[in-house]
C-alpha cells in the first residue's frame, strides 16, 4: 500500500481514503499479496483556532446562554404544572356544584362527566332544559343530561325530531321518558333507527306517532331486540303485511325480548287451548297483549275464570273474544258483578261463569248502565225470574242500546204479537236489526202462513232463511 501526500497543504486536517477494489481477472500477486491501488487525500484547513471568525462564533454562544439564563427569557417558555391545572380544574367543578345545588340538583352521579367550566355555561344548560319543560326533578332523575352541550347535542337532536313530525307538545314528556336522546347523533344514532323503522313498513307519516309513544325505540341496536321480536312474530304466522299496523299501534313490541316475553306468552296460551294461528291474528288485531305481565295478570286471570266457574272448554274462545280479559284486575270485577246481579235478578252464583262464556265483556259493564237494563227488562212485564233467564240466555240484553230495544219490544208487541215467553226463549232477538232483519222475514212468514219459534226465523243467515222457505212450498 503507498499513501501519497498531496502538496500545498500547510497543515494536514484530515486523511480520506478511497479505496479502489480490485477487479478479480487482473489481480496482481506482488510480495505474496494482494496488490491494492489506494487514493489517498489529505484535507486540511487554514483557520487557526485562533481565527476572528471561530472567536465571533463563541461570543454568539456565550450571549446565546445568558439569554435563557435571564428572567425575561423564563417568562416566555413558563407553563402552568400539571399539579396546578388539575387544581384549576377541581376549584372550576366547585364552583359549577355549587350552582347546582343552589337550584336543587344533586351532583353527585356527575363525577367524571365532563362538565362546563364555568357556571355561567352550567347554567344556561338549566335554563334550556326548564325551557323544554323539564323541572328540578326531571333533571335529578338523569342528571346525566347536564353534560350535553345545548349547541352542540340538544339543539340538533330537537330539530330532527321536528322535522320528522314530532310535535313540540310531546317534547316534555318525550324526554322525561327517554332523556339519553339528547346524547344521541343525528347521523350515526337517530337516523339509521328512522330508516329501519319505515324498513318494517310504518309509514312515514306515522314515524312521529311511534317516536311519541315508544321514545325508548331510539335507543335499540338494529340487529337487537327489534329484529328478533319482528322475525319471530312472523315465524309464529303473523302476517308480513300486518307488521308495520301492529307497530303503529304498539311500538312496544320492538322492545319485547322473545325468550323472555313474547315466547312464554305464546306458549302459554297454546297451553290453555288456543292453536299457534289463532294466538297470531289476536296479536295482528290487538298487539297491546303482548304487554300484559304473564305470571301477575294472564295467569292469574285465567285461574281467576276457572274460580268463578268459567269451564275449561270455554277458556279459548272467552279469551278470543276478549282477549283485554287477560290483563284487567279481573277477580274484584267479578265479585262486583256477581253481587250486583244477585241483588237485581236473584242470580245463582254459579251461574256468573255462564253469563261469562257467552259475553266474556259482560266483567267490565258498569253497574248503572247494567241496572237500567234490568229496569226496562222489567217494565216490559218480565219477572225477576224471566229476567234472570233472559240474562243468563243473552247477557248482551245488558249492554244494548235501550233506544233500538223499545223499538223492537214495540214491534214484537204490536205487529208481531207473541207472547212474552217467546222472547224469555230466545232474547237474542234484541240484537237482531229491527229494518235489516226482523221486519222482512216476519213479514215473509206470515205472508206464507208458517208459525216458527224466532230461533227458527232469526237464528240463521240470510241463505238459510230462503233455503227454509222453499222447503216450507215443497211441503
Amino acid at each position: 500500500m503507498k499513501l501519497r501526500l498531496c502538496s500545498g497543504l500547510t497543515k494536514p486536517g484530515l486523511l480520506l481514503v478511497h479505496f479502489m477494489p480490485p477487479s478479480f481477472h487482473s489481480l496482481p500477486y506482488r510480495h505474496g499479496g494482494l496488490g491494492l491501488n489506494v487514493r489517498c487525500a489529505i484535507a486540511s484547513r487554514r483557520l487557526s483556532s485562533n481565527s476572528p471568525k471561530r472567536e465571533r462564533l463563541r461570543r454568539d454562544n456565550k450571549d446565546i446562554g445568558k439569554k435563557r439564563d435571564s428572567p425575561s427569557s423564563q417568562s416566555l417558555y413558563a407553563r402552568p404544572s400539571l399539579l396546578e391545572m388539575n387544581k384549576e380544574k377541581a376549584a372550576n367543578r366547585a364552583k359549577v356544584y355549587d350552582f347546582l345545588r343552589g337550584v336543587g340538583i344533586v351532583p353527585d352521579e356527575l363525577d367524571g362527566l365532563e362538565l362546563p367550566v364555568t357556571s355561567d355555561v352550567m347554567k344556561e344548560r338549566v335554563d334550556f332544559l326548564h325551557k323544554l319543560g323539564l323541572t328540578i326533578e326531571d333533571i335529578n332523575n338523569y342528571p346525566l343530561v347536564l353534560g350535553c352541550s345545548v349547541k352542540k347535542n340538544m339543539v340538533p337532536v330537537l330539530d330532527y325530531l321536528g322535522k320528522l313530525g314530532v310535535r313540540k307538545s310531546t317534547f316534555t314528556e318525550f324526554l322525561r321518558r327517554y332523556p339519553q336522546v339528547l346524547h344521541a347523533s343525528v347521523v350515526i344514532d337517530l337516523a339509521p333507527v328512522v330508516k329501519y323503522l319505515q324498513g318494517l313498513d310504518i309509514k312515514p307519516v306515522d314515524v312521529p306517532r311511534v317516536l311519541e309513544r315508544y321514545p325508548e325505540v331510539l335507543g335499540f341496536k338494529l340487529e337487537g331486540t327489534m329484529s328478533t321480536s319482528v322475525a319471530y312474530l312472523i315465524g309464529i304466522g303473523v302476517a308480513r303485511r300486518e307488521i308495520g299496523g301492529i307497530l303503529t299501534r304498539y311500538p312496544e313490541v320492538l322492545g319485547m325480548r322473545v325468550a323472555r316475553v313474547i315466547k312464554p306468552l305464546v306458549e302459554y296460551l297454546e297451553g290453555v287451548g288456543i292453536p299457534k294461528l289463532a294466538i297470531a291474528r289476536l296479536i295482528e288485531k290487538r298487539p297491546h297483549i303482548l304487554g300484559f305481565e304473564l305470571d301477575d295478570a294472564v295467569k292469574r286471570n285465567v285461574q281467576t275464570l276457572r274460580d268463578f266457574n268459567v269451564r275449561e272448554v270455554y277458556l279459548p274462545s272467552v279469551i278470543a273474544q276478549y282477549p283485554e280479559i287477560m290483563g284487567i284486575d279481573l277477580k274484584p270485577k267479578l265479585e262486583a258483578q256477581r253481587e250486583l246481579l244477585s241483588s237485581v235478578i236473584d242470580l245463582n252464583p254459579e251461574d256468573l261463569g255462564t253469563l261469562v262464556e257467552r259475553m266474556p265483556q259482560f266483567v267490565s259493564l258498569s253497574e248503572a248502565p247494567m241496572v237500567k237494563h234490568v229496569g226496562f227488562l222489567k217494565e216490559c212485564g218480565f219477572s225477576v225470574e224471566q229476567t234472570r233467564e233472559m240474562v243468563i240466555g243473552c247477557p248482551q240484553v245488558l249492554a244494548l242500546n235501550i233506544g233500538i230495544m223499545k223499538l223492537s219490544f214495540e214491534y214484537f208487541r204490536k205487529e208481531m204479537r207473541r207472547p212474552l215467553q217467546d222472547l224469555v226463549d230466545f232474547p237474542a232477538f234484541f240484537t237482531y236489526g229491527l229494518e235489516s232483519t226482523v221486519k222482512p222475514r216476519h213479514k215473509r212468514i206470515v205472508k206464507k202462513g208458517i208459525k216458527c219459534s224466532l230461533a227458527w226465523m232469526l237464528n240463521c243467515s240470510e241463505e238459510k232463511f230462503e233455503q227454509r222457505m222453499m222447503e216450507n212450498d215443497v211441503l
